[in-house]
């Protein structure tokens, strides 16, 4: 799908401040090796959408994963989505997500009447099919007896579509507490568990209801009959691959452009390259990067940012030094909401000044992705509660100057990896470990101060000194140190302290969506621990953070 450029290009890196980065900025002018790739002329496949009507499950955003996987295209939508959006996404099929309430509860939500007028299939699953049973004529009541975990699904008498290549007796995990007591006109039962006499239903126009949830990873063949629904019964082909969305993307990053000048916010992480990387292929050097030095980054990491981009990238680059202005910002603020809004304003007021240097700019571009949409939003998903502002989405200012590209909004991590690889970014850009936008600032609790910086900066260093050395870097998905504001009474050279505790937090996981943490052997947190104790003045306790998202979050604040 892809061919190469025919010359290398220059990187272009100026200097905007008072701090000296590196002298490797002397040589800013030489050229690299590689031009970026260019997508044929090809117009990608029609896209296949299915639509997700969120009805407030925790893992809606996990069915949108799975569905992805099966390089079907799907968007989350809130359960009173109009007729219009609707129209506009023209999709393939719907999946009704599960949820907390009880269809028979006064002001349940429910599916817009037009969902089943389409022509479509729709899939439901529990709450979901609840609904299905509840809106076309059927009957559901309280269960005799709830059932959660795991159970076995035994099919029925006729192999439907839905259970192509399921076989009998596998593993499904139920989280309900209702039951279907009369099946709607023209549906029947399709499988079954101990409990639930009707755990999986359906009818002849493709309207599927599954009592258990085949997106998590405890029901064994989920995949299976996801796959099942959408290639089956909706008839998708699996366009949504990495090269058809270069395609799409770059052309609609023309069509929004035009003419005009844009600026990206790149911060070094994957997805600020991805989308920069794919906005320059679209149009060249109408774009110009600025990499923002917000005094919050770990140790070295303005130098080895720009000497990647350096040896990488065909970018104008500007370098801004804001240190100060950001620790300004953040002075005596302690919540870690304010922090994100407060780091969110000073990078946009930062990208303001630098464009009335550069001229007349249009658009500022950011690398945002789905999850950060997701977590960020309370208005359009309205039953899914915000769990903390991002502050390149909801800590962004009103009153922005710029309009706003963000071509990765609807991917996910791993999307956007397979992008960048597509793209031809190299594999130490695309593999970088997540860094959040406000640094360091969220990863202390309690105030911002260049004295806990630093410290910050040295129990990082250590850690990720120790992470590579033991070739873990590539088996945890995220791996940083915290200062939690704790202070705690230690003993050293035979004296009493009095010092900071440092957590130590390391996950795994696909999607960042949810996670797990990492089983770090016990010699390597022995490493970690005593290294940190013993080189960084001021921290007398190393803490390792056991907590999976949910309940936690990734980082702490």
């Amino acid at each position: 799908m892809h061919e190469q450029a025919g010359s290398a290009e220059t990187t272009r890196i100026t200097v905007s401040g008072d701090a000296e980065v590196s002298a490797y900025l002397e040589i800013a002018e030489e050229k690299v090796g590689a031009a970026p790739v260019s997508a044929v002329a090809t117009a990608p496949p029609a896209r296949e959408t299915v639509v997700v009507l969120d009805f407030g499950s925790q893992y809606s955003l996990l069915i949108a994963r799975r569905v992805r996987e099966l390089k079907v295209y799907c968007e989350i939508v809130p359960h009173d989505v109009s007729r219009e959006r609707i129209e506009a996404l023209n999709p393939r099929g719907f999946i009704l997500s599960g949820g907390p309430a009880s269809v028979y509860e006064q002001g349940a939500p429910i599916a817009p009447a037009f969902v089943f007028q389409q022509g479509v299939p729709v899939l439901g699953i529990c709450y979901g099919m609840q609904l299905l049973v509840h809106q076309l004529g059927g009957k559901v009541a309280p269960g005799e007896r709830r059932e959660y975990g795991h159970a076995v699904l035994r099919g029925g008498a006729e192999q439907a579509p839905i259970l192509r290549n399921i076989p009998p007796n596998s593993q499904v995990w139920m989280s309900h507490g209702d039951r279907i007591e009369t099946l709607p006109p023209g549906f029947r039962s399709l499988a079954s568990t101990d409990n639930s006499p009707i755990a999986i239903m359906g009818n002849d126009r493709g309207m599927v209801g599954l009592q258990f949830h085949p997106e998590v990873a405890h029901t064994v063949y989920g995949k299976e009959l996801l796959r099942n629904f959408l290639y089956d019964l909706c008839g998708c082909t699996g366009t949504w691959t990495a090269g058809n969305f270069i395609v799409e993307g770059t052309e609609r990053i023309r069509q929004q452009v035009g003419a005009g000048r844009v600026i990206c916010a790149l911060s070094g992480g994957v997805d600020s390259a991805v989308a920069a990387m794919l906005i320059h292929q679209a149009v060249g050097d109408q774009l110009t990067c600025i990499f923002v030095n917000n005094g919050l980054l770990r140790r070295e990491e303005a130098e080895r940012t720009l000497d990647t981009f350096h040896r990488n990238l065909m970018w104008n680059i500007r370098y801004v030094d804001a240190s100060d202005r950001f620790l300004t910002a953040l002075n005596d603020v302690t919540d870690p909401e304010t922090k994100r809004k407060a780091v969110g304003e000073t990078f946009i007021r930062v990208f303001e000044e630098e464009a009335k240097k550069l001229g007349r700019i249009d658009f500022l571009a950011q690398g945002t992705l789905y999850p950060d949409v997701i977590e960020s939003t309370t208005g359009e998903h309205k039953i899914t509660a915000k769990i903390k502002t991002h502050h390149n989405v909801g800590g962004l200012p009103t009153n922005m100057q710029f309009s706003l590209i963000e071509p990765l909004r609807f991917l996910f991590k791993d999307e956007a990896r397979q992008v960048g690889l597509a793209l031809g970014l190299p594999e130490e850009m695309v593999w970088r470990q997540p860094f959040p936008g406000p640094g360091l600032a969220i990863r202390m609790i309690g105030s911002v101060t260049r004295e806990r910086l630093e410290m910050l900066r040295s129990c990082d260093w250590i850690v990720m000194d120790e992470i590579k050395k033991a070739n873990y870097y590539r088996e945890v998905a995220q791996v940083f140190a915290v200062l939690p504001g704790v202070r705690t009474v230690g003993v050293m050279g035979d004296f009493r302290t009095y010092g900071e505790v440092a957590a130590l937090r390391a996950i795994t996981t696909d999607d960042f969506m949810t996670a797990d943490w990492a089983r770090l052997p016990y010699d390597l947190l022995a490493r970690i621990s005593n290294r940190i104790v013993n080189e960084v003045p001021g921290v007398n306790r190393v803490v390792y953070d056991i907590s999976s998202k949910p309940p936690s979050t990734v980082e702490w604040e």
